[in-house]
């Protein structure tokens, strides 16, 4: 009896680990599965985890997927598509084999793609992303991050880079001095209205070389061997110390410059893309400033008599 008991338990126990289940609470993703063959219905909110671990290549585009929880388990995954659904959010920190991820065509506030040092295509273009992060990402040889609000991109580190589309977004800073500049394929920057200096290898090549349909920038913008005097704010220290009150920004002109509680003299010097100072004020609480210069790119400076110094990017419609 004892050993009858002992067989049935050591079974039980093995079906217990044969049965091991994901978790998919978003049922649009479960029926992808589900008509993907990775799953059977009904739509219960689990998977067996050993029919989808093994997965190599997924592709769940138009499922109106709001959640890909569960998609941490899919730990073979080496081609991810999700493009054109709901998500707001994407973790894919565990999913560290991934070649090539496409996740176009969301609401995706952030990204956060450090553990995917494989990758060589990504594809994020239309979210709602205000940052993007491709230093540990060295592989990569396509980056699609076009329309979303991105006001910085550095792609330096990807030296195998060699497309890049960032078209439509917010960008002030580019540096694409990745050290393989002669080879890119294809450059589009176009549709950044406030970008007016893109890093590159070398401005003579840059200038010789991308040209044509393939390469395609904004007229403001020209090429240098040195961005830096807009990428790190004119390389002035800022401090967090004061609380300062700049708006609007954007501004048609005009500027309202607020120290708040603090009672105290400041001076007040604009600053332009160059770095040249163009306009400099002695002011105590609040000034208003009326900018009398082009549309750009502007650095407010605001130094208190007691060395607080704060630098603030104004930009002019």
């Amino acid at each position: 009896m004892k050993k009858t008991f002992s067989l049935l338990a050591i079974a039980l126990f093995s079906n217990l680990i044969t049965a091991q289940t994901t978790s998919i609470p978003d049922p649009n993703f479960e029926e992808a599965l589900i008509d993907l063959g990775h799953d059977v219905g009904p739509i219960d909110g689990v998977v067996l985890t050993a029919n989808i671990d093994d997965l190599e290549y997924l592709n769940v585009d138009f499922y109106s997927i709001t959640d890909l929880t569960g998609i941490e388990d899919f730990t073979a995954l080496t081609e991810l598509h999700c493009y054109t659904n709901d998500l707001t959010s994407l973790d894919v920190s565990q999913n560290t084999a991934l070649v090539i991820l496409y996740c176009e065509r969301n609401q995706i506030v952030s990204l956060d793609i450090s553990e995917n040092i494989l990758l060589t295509d990504l594809g994020c273009w239309d979210n709602e992303l205000t940052s993007l992060d491709v230093s540990q990402n060295v592989l990569l040889t396509s980056l699609g991050c076009s329309d979303n609000q991105l006001t910085n991109l550095d792609i330096s580190q990807n030296t195998e880079l060699v497309q890049l589309f960032c078209n439509n977004n917010q960008l002030t800073c580019l540096n694409a001095k990745n050290g393989n500049n002669e080879n890119f394929t294809y450059f589009n920057a176009q549709n950044n209205p406030y970008l007016t200096c893109i890093e590159v290898d070398d401005v003579a090549v840059s200038t010789a070389d991308w040209t044509g349909t393939d390469f395609t920038f904004d007229p403001e913008a020209e090429f240098s061997a040195d961005c830096d005097n807009l990428c790190s704010t004119v390389g002035m220290t800022e401090l967090s110390t004061l609380s300062l009150n700049i708006y609007p920004n954007p501004t048609t002109g005009t500027i309202h410059v607020d120290l708040g509680e603090l009672k105290t003299k400041a001076k007040l010097t604009l600053i332009n893309s160059l770095g040249e100072s163009i306009f400099t004020q002695q002011f105590e609480s609040t000034y208003v400033l009326d900018i009398n210069a082009p549309s750009g790119i502007y650095f407010l400076q605001v130094e208190t008599n007691n060395g607080e110094i704060e630098t603030i990017k104004i930009i002019k419609e």
